[in-house]
């Protein structure tokens, strides 16, 4: 059998692939917490607990209404950004104005409320969630087999991502957005209301951990440790990236999980470690992050 660097190709391009889900779900979750601390300067804890609703309410459409997958991946993402608005709107607007430590407290402790309120429903144990049919079953590519929902998971999660940077970064909303973290002020001068603005980004932002959730249920089990299990990698990530860089957050999040992929090839004992090694040697190199901007 030909090998590639010493280890047969379907093993190798298998963690590829594995690596590429996995850096999915990193680039949507680090995306939303880039954005979330570019545009709103809150270091969001409760952002994997957010992802993890985002499964559960997809699953409990399924179980208790009969609502499959397809309306789940709207209608979930949906249901967490109003959870979203709601939180930001009685809770994170009043701390804006305060050190960041504020904000980091107030969202581990409701990551902590809200994990623990679906521990004491449904136990720690997962549950499953079938993948839809149409994306059942998988293609031979002659070097490995690749199953369809994992290849559909790596290309939604792509256009989810580069939607939202294009948002942000080419609309006229994005640039009020952006205007509005430079200066309120200016932005409220001319009629923007910068509140609403701000609600809204949070509430964007959280959506998208809750469509994360809903793409991961097929794959893992919808467990209320699912959003513990990840949030301390994706803010590894987003420091690799640079915080609140929009387009670092993305890249880092692919790149970080085909790494971690590889490293489970080569070196197994340190796949669980490697994403935090590249964090401790960017902040000696380079503080700022690989995308980001020193702030001043």
């Amino acid at each position: 059998m030909t090998e590639l660097l010493g280890i047969p190709p379907q093993v190798l391009f298998g963690q590829v692939m594995l690596g590429l889900i996995n850096g999915s779900f990193y680039a949507l979750l680090s995306l939303g917490l880039a954005v979330i601390f570019g545009m709103l300067n809150v270091i969001n804890f409760a952002h994997g607990a957010l992802y993890m609703v985002g499964a559960f309410v997809a699953w409990m459409m399924l179980n208790y209404l009969g609502i499959g997958y397809w309306p789940s991946l709207i209608l979930a993402p949906l249901v967490v950004g109003a959870l979203g608005v709601v939180l930001e709107r009685t809770m994170l607007a009043r701390l804006y104005h305060l050190d960041h430590l504020y904000g980091l407290l107030l969202t581990f402790g409701l990551a902590l409320i809200i994990e623990g309120l679906f521990r004491n429903a449904y136990g720690v144990s997962g549950t499953p969630y079938p993948i839809p049919q149409a994306l059942s079953g998988g293609q031979n590519l002659g070097f490995m087999f690749l199953p369809n929902y994992r290849a559909w998971v790596v290309v939604a999660a792509v256009i989810v991502c580069f939607g939202t940077w294009f948002l942000i970064e080419r609309t006229r909303i994005g640039s009020y957005l952006r205007a509005a973290v430079e200066n309120q002020e200016l932005v409220r001068a001319f009629g923007v209301n910068v509140p609403l603005l701000m609600t809204l980004a949070y509430g964007g932002a959280v959506a998208l951990a809750g469509f994360a959730g809903v793409m991961a249920a097929p794959i893992y089990q919808v467990s209320p440790l699912m959003g513990q299990d990840i949030i301390i990698k994706v803010f590894a990530i987003v420091v690799i990236g640079g915080l609140g860089s929009i387009f670092g957050s993305m890249v880092t999040g692919l790149g970080v999980g085909v790494i971690e992929g590889m490293t489970k090839v080569f070196y197994p004992e340190a796949s669980s470690v490697v994403v935090f090694v590249l964090m401790a040697i960017v902040l000696l190199v380079r503080p700022h992050g690989l995308f980001g901007r020193p702030r001043t």
